[in-house]
């Protein structure tokens, strides 16, 4: 019976630790959760965008090469050189005066060379099947590869029908392993931008995005006040040259230098020793510096209130969300999303992390597992490409030495035979 107590306290803390999260999010709402089981398809409408140009691509239902439970799946692009666009109708909300967290998923298993990786949060009425890149969106976030220069983390908000991009080089990752993307805009206009649960960046809609004026602005009329004294330093007043001090010279004769033995006054005129420079000569006299009494520090352009700011309380409030959507182009297809989560708690998009990485050691392990197939694949291909083209290279010798038997069997002839030779080849 103790045997089966002991076996039995850990299923009790795992129901004791569900119940406590469960608790939790009661608390929160739950616009709209994604992890792509059965029956997702019921959820999500494929657009024709593109089709008709031949241009669309696809996605299919998998985990992916490598997983950390193959079970575990999400939608993965499938055709290269396309655009690939798909959407779900969720309920109608709106981010004012809460929270809004906006969170997913996405392994890049493709060396995507160029392209896209990131979701999109749609306002209004949006005929799904026509659902493309010229679709308005509230919210577009995610990462956008494109060779080794571009690894750029996008955050763009639309205001007014505007879109606005941050103004912050955020950098995505690059690796081939699942991460998790989320983005907080809270009612205060403040955001949160996490990845992988480690917040990458923070701030303020008010100054990371271009759309209101700056609050303040430097007052470009101001000038430097007559008066202001921006000298740190300032020679010592107080300081006295010593006596003699202009005297000492800067060079003396060497103490050291004797006169040659052969040197003849009469022809060589008075021997004088060769001069070097005197340890005692400090160069010119200069004061002392000191702290100067009056320094007021450098002196900077005052800032004031921009004339032309007008707050907008609702800065933060985007147009009521109904739509959640994933509309790429990529170079190379290969892309997995999965774990879309819209909601209002913070604390709840942590523990959805917490719990997809409670298989992240085994997802590494099955991306290493894959890497070695396939370098050995490779080394195998290139093997046998290096074998076929030390046949071919055999072939072509046996062929020249052929060719050099007959022109010399030719050229022991006279000049007729030597042209039937090349006649013959």
């Amino acid at each position: 019976m103790a045997g089966q107590a002991v076996k039995a306290f850990p299923s009790i803390l795992v129901l004791t630790l569900h119940l406590f999260f469960l608790a939790r999010s009661s608390f929160a709402e739950i616009i709209f959760e994604e992890r792509f089981e059965d029956g997702w398809k019921g959820r999500w409408v494929v657009s024709d965008w593109k089709r008709a140009e031949g241009k669309a691509g696809s996605f299919k239902h998998t985990a992916g090469k490598w997983s950390g439970d193959p079970d575990d799946k999400g939608i993965q692009t499938s055709l290269d050189a396309k655009h690939t666009a798909v959407s779900a109708k969720i309920p109608e909300f709106s981010n004012k005066n809460r929270t809004l967290v906006l969170q997913y998923s996405i392994k890049f298993e493709q060396d995507i060379e160029c392209g896209g990786g990131y979701i999109k949060l749609l306002s209004g009425y949006v005929n799904q099947k026509k659902f493309g890149g010229d679709t308005p969106y509230s919210v577009m976030f995610g990462p956008d590869l494109c060779g080794t220069q571009t690894k750029k983390l996008h955050v763009i908000l639309s205001y007014q029908g505007q879109n606005y991009p941050i103004k912050k080089d955020l950098q995505c990752e690059t690796d081939k392993l699942t991460h998790f993307y989320t983005f907080i805009l809270r009612p205060d206009a403040s955001y949160s931008i996490l990845v992988d649960n480690r917040e990458r960046d923070s701030g303020s809609m008010y100054t990371d995005w271009d759309i209101l004026p700056p609050r303040k602005i430097k007052d470009v009329k101001a000038k430097k006040p007559a008066d202001w004294d921006d000298r740190e330093y300032i020679d010592d007043p107080n300081d006295v040259k010593p006596k003699g001090y202009d005297s000492i010279p800067a060079e003396i004769p060497d103490p050291k230098s004797k006169e040659p033995d052969n040197w003849d006054e009469e022809e060589d005129g008075i021997w004088k020793p060769p001069k070097v420079p005197n340890p005692a000569y400090k160069g010119p006299w200069k004061r002392k510096k000191i702290k100067n009494p009056n320094y007021k520090g450098k002196w900077k352009t005052p800032w004031i209130d921009n004339p032309e700011f007008e707050d907008d309380p609702d800065l933060y409030v985007l147009k009521p969300i109904k739509y959640v959507g994933i509309e790429v182009w990529q170079v190379k297809a290969g892309s997995v999303f999965d774990n879309i989560l819209i909601c209002d708690d913070p604390a709840y998009a942590k523990q959805v992390v917490e719990e997809v990485f409670a298989n992240r050691e085994v997802e590494k392990e099955a991306f290493e597992e894959a890497e070695k197939i396939r370098k050995a694949r490779e080394e195998e291909e290139a093997q046998r490409a290096r074998e076929e083209g030390e046949r071919r290279r055999r072939e072509r010798g046996h062929d020249r030495r052929y060719r050099d038997r007959y022109r010399d069997k030719y050229r022991r002839h006279d000049r007729h035979d030597f042209d039937d030779y090349h006649d013959e080849l």
